[in-house]
């Protein structure tokens, strides 16, 4: 089980490889000690909200960047535990395309693949983010 004070650590420290920056440089500019940045990193500490800011502040990566990242990680963690089936009824997903009052053509071919297969249809698929060390950050001007 990854804790999030693990996968939050991980995410910073993968930003700070990335721009080949010490933990002393960053340290300093979060005007935090280096212990403690390195207790953060390595997922020892949990960080305040204040000191997760300074910190991203002084990696110039948005705190959101560092949340999504982190939600990547505990969701790549998540997807290898079994999970119990649901016992109520599926939410409908507020971001999804609405379902068409009748299935297209190509709906229903679909539909007949994903029976032959043995894919429940209120399943979905989810594609993993890259890995970190395979993204570029660049800085904003």
């Amino acid at each position: 089980m990854t804790l999030l004070r693990e996968a939050i650590g991980d995410s910073l420290r993968r930003a700070r490889l990335a721009q080949h920056r010490t933990l002393r440089e960053v340290s300093t500019s979060a005007r935090v000690s280096l212990g403690y940045l390195s207790e953060v990193e390595r997922g020892r500490k949990e960080a305040s909200s204040e000191l997760l800011a300074a910190i991203c502040e002084a990696l110039d990566v948005p705190l959101s960047r560092v949340l999504w990242d982190v939600s990547t990680i505990m969701a790549g963690a998540d997807s290898s535990v079994p999970r119990e089936p649901a016992l109520a009824e599926p939410v409908a997903d507020p971001v999804a395309e609405p379902v068409p009052a009748e299935p297209s053509a190509t709906a229903s071919a679909q539909a007949d693949v994903d029976a032959r297969i043995g894919i429940a249809e209120d399943t979905r698929i989810v594609i993993p983010a890259p890995r970190a060390e395979m993204l570029v950050l660049v800085k904003g001007m």
